[in-house]
């Protein structure tokens, strides 16, 4: 049993309580006996709109499954399953077209599409790791997955594959930042000239980019830069050049490596990727994503025999052309993921003994850390934003209880209406079934959609459940229906206005190492008008970007 402490009626674990007073709250100006009263009115307030929201599924869930019970091999009258579902209000009337109103997201939720990481917040090195991945290394990435369509083989160095690794990068420079005749491939050296980025030939020729504004910045000398940054798209790759390193010198230019901007964003996950099941696990969740709010999370690492400390990236700095300063993040865009509405949790008590929700504790404490974040200089949001993802809500009325429970929090913080943004997951079959509605629930604080295969079809398979045999897991991602969801969700999306303003995300690669069919399939989401989708690794992000 959890030492406890009574705050403002609450019994709160101890290493919660200690967390909050001696960890969260100093530096923010909020007095500790305020935060518990308020957070105790918070719960004491929305709870029993949680316990009403969750018996109402339970409600409609008993409605289905009396339903199908009731009409053996029924499935095929599709008139009638959607006049039940309307009857019962499972099925909602679809309002008049309208635009989300979120204002002041962040670049990489706005404008910049990229690949996003998921990573369980409670491990504080795949954090780090994480919120790193803004940039990896496209050499590594090709030399040690199967991308180029097969793996390294053995543990030392192999020149040939290098070789091809180098081939097959410069291959990437010449698709995406291609010179005005020629290839990166017969650059002998690079410069900086009157016409901007110059590779330059064994023969003396100077090759310009055939787009100039591709070049965004260097460093070191004009005439033998180190870094040369270029952009396509709102993303970028560095070059680095070095003729004394050990790659650099099979290159005839001396590029040692190819940087490329990668996880654009990433979600520190309480949810679905830990197990948080006591205070215990809850503080240490909440103290990592208050060292990354702060920017002081660090972690001792050992890796080959050598021990060293992992912290965040500094952001990274260029000369222009026109004598100016760039400064580019060095680290993704962090968001994070609380639990639903579901999940209770131990580390508080109610004042009648009970656990109180989870996802009402994470929406307090998440968005207390994060306010570390919004007056500090070079932080994770410019716009002074707090994004939160929130799973497993079942229709408007649920997103409508999580816009509720922000702005509550807002308020309880003392924090702008609408400084939290909101991730909705459409992956519960009452949200995909009414997304429209969901995003106008929470039209003033949407800052992404996202589908998941897992969940949605875990949910048709749950919801279901009396209607007979389901198709196999295989089988299922082949079925009309799926490729309903998929399409439906990005055309909702563009239908409310996301686009310039929100991301429109598609799910998780499940296969870290099968990195080549990872490059076959995940094309199909930018293509299918998603601006981010979900990678399984640091790698994968460089992979995918």
């Amino acid at each position: 049993m959890a030492d406890r402490t009574d705050r403002a009626g609450l019994q709160v674990a101890r290493e919660l309580a200690a967390f909050i007073e001696t960890e969260a709250l100093p530096g923010l100006g909020i007095d500790a006996d305020r935060f518990w009263a308020d957070l105790s009115g918070l719960l004491h307030d929305l709870t029993p709109e949680n316990r009403a929201l969750l018996q109402t599924r339970e409600d409609m869930q008993a409605k289905i499954d009396a339903w199908h019970r009731d009409r053996p091999g029924a499935v095929e009258d599709r008139d009638g399953y959607i006049g039940f579902l309307r009857e019962i209000g499972y099925l909602v009337e679809e309002g008049p077209d309208f635009e989300i109103e979120t204002p002041k997201t962040d670049p990489e939720i706005c404008n910049v599409p990229g690949p996003q990481l998921v990573v369980p917040i409670m491990n504080a090195r795949y954090a780090l790791n994480a919120a790193n991945a803004r940039w990896g290394s496209l050499y590594d990435a090709l030399y040690g997955t199967d991308a180029m369509g097969d793996l390294p083989d053995g543990t030392e160095y192999d020149a040939e594959r290098g070789g091809r690794v180098i081939a097959t990068a410069k291959g990437h420079l010449d698709t995406f930042f291609p010179l005005a005749s020629g290839s990166h491939a017969d650059a002998t050296g690079y410069r900086i000239g009157d016409a901007g980025l110059e590779a330059v030939t064994d023969g003396g020729d100077a090759l310009p980019l055939k787009r100039a504004e591709a070049l965004a910045g260097y460093r070191g000398p004009k005439d033998n830069p180190t870094h040369i940054l270029l952009q396509n798209n709102g993303l970028h790759a560095e070059l680095q050049i070095d003729h004394e390193h050990r790659i650099g010198k099979q290159d005839a230019a001396g590029v040692a490596d190819i940087l490329l901007e990668s996880a654009i964003s990433a979600i520190m996950d309480c949810e679905d990727s830990v197990a948080a099941v006591d205070a215990e696990d809850k503080a240490l969740a909440y103290r990592n994503w208050l060292g990354l709010m702060k920017g002081d999370l660090t972690e001792e690492v050992t890796k080959g025999g050598k021990t060293f400390t992992r912290r965040l990236a500094e952001d990274r700095h260029y000369d222009t052309t026109d004598g100016d300063t760039l400064r580019l993040k060095g680290r993704s865009l962090m968001l994070v993921r609380n639990v639903g509405h579901l999940m209770t949790t131990p580390a508080i008590l109610d004042r009648d003994g009970n656990e109180v929700f989870e996802g009402l504790l994470d929406a307090a404490v998440t968005v207390l850390c994060a306010m570390h974040d919004l007056n500090r200089e070079s932080g994770n949001s410019e716009t002074g934003s707090v994004y939160v993802v929130k799973p497993k809500m079942h229709g408007p009325e649920e997103v409508a209880f999580a816009d509720k429970v922000f702005a509550e929090v807002e308020d309880m913080l003392g924090l702008p209406r609408n400084s939290v943004k909101i991730g909705i997951m459409d992956e519960e079959r009452r949200t995909s079934a009414n997304l429209k509605e969901c995003i106008r629930a929470a039209k003033s604080r949407v800052a992404f959609i996202n589908t998941g295969f897992l969940d949605r079809t875990g949910d048709e398979i749950h919801t279901s459940m009396e209607a007979g045999p389901m198709v196999r897991k295989g089988e299922m991602k082949k079925t009309a229906w799926i490729t309903a969801y998929e399409d439906r969700n990005v055309d909702v999306g563009l239908a409310c206005g996301l686009r310039g303003k929100a991301q429109i995300g598609k799910g998780m690669w499940a296969m870290p190492d099968r990195m080549a069919d990872m490059l076959e399939a995940k094309i199909g989401h930018p293509k299918a008008g998603a601006t981010c989708a979900w990678v399984p690794s640091p790698t994968a992000a460089t992979l995918h970007a």
